[in-house]
């Protein structure tokens, strides 16, 4: 049965099972962050609310969950603390070398093509790759042929761990420090390599590192 509480236990459902709130879901999906909060399933007068069907399209296409999968949270009786956990996934691995190479990755800093390398991934949902390490630019927090599992389409705040690609082609591995719609400025991980200040022109993607496999 399509009720009330169905639908938002499967939104709930949704966002446990890509590891976010229901806030961080929304972010994902370019909503408002208070979409889908518990205060706003019901009105003043205590009537319920209804996700709009716009707002389930974005988190789906957000997510990469087919609709059938979605549909499947509906009356299964789970709840976000017993979700089983997704299989895993295959994700590309990409060498550093490569990453700087045109033709390597589209405008959202995804790989294209066919033919790379791959390496499992329990629990995720394909929407990511691996990079390899090479070089001693990222010492000591990365070392040459660790892998880092990098989130295009995760968002970025001050702090995190970062690639960053430059439109001369340029691939790097920093922390970011300071964006705003003029500048990019990123800090080495490696103290004998300098800090970088870009226009934000001269960036052309810039993807958040989850975690490093050494």
């Amino acid at each position: 049965m399509f009720s009330h509480e169905r639908i938002w236990t499967a939104i709930d459902l949704l966002a446990a099972r890509c590891k976010l709130s229901p806030s961080g879901l929304a972010r994902k999906a370019g909503l408002d962050p208070t979409t889908f909060n518990r205060s706003k399933r019901f009105a003043v007068d205590g009537r319920p609310r209804w996700p709009s069907t716009e707002s389930i399209a974005k988190i789906l296409e957000a997510t990469g969950v087919a609709f059938s999968e979605f549909s499947s949270f509906l009356g299964s009786g789970l709840s976000p603390a017993n979700l089983p956990a997704r299989p895993s996934a295959a994700v590309p691995l990409i060498g550093f070398a490569q990453a700087g190479v045109g033709g390597f990755f589209d405008d959202a800093g995804f790989p294209v093509g066919q033919g790379w390398d791959e390496i499992e991934l329990p629990g995720q949902d394909g929407m990511l790759y691996a990079l390899e390490v090479s070089g001693q630019s990222m010492m000591p927090l990365y070392r040459e042929g660790d892998v880092v599992i990098v989130s295009p389409g995760a968002s970025v705040r001050r702090g995190d761990r970062v690639v960053a690609k430059t439109r001369d082609g340029e691939v790097m591995v920093k922390i970011l420090q300071r964006q705003t719609a003029k500048t990019v400025e990123l800090a080495s991980v490696n103290p004998d390599f300098p800090d970088r200040q870009f226009a934000a022109s001269e960036i052309e993607w810039i993807a958040r590192i989850l975690w490093v496999s050494q």
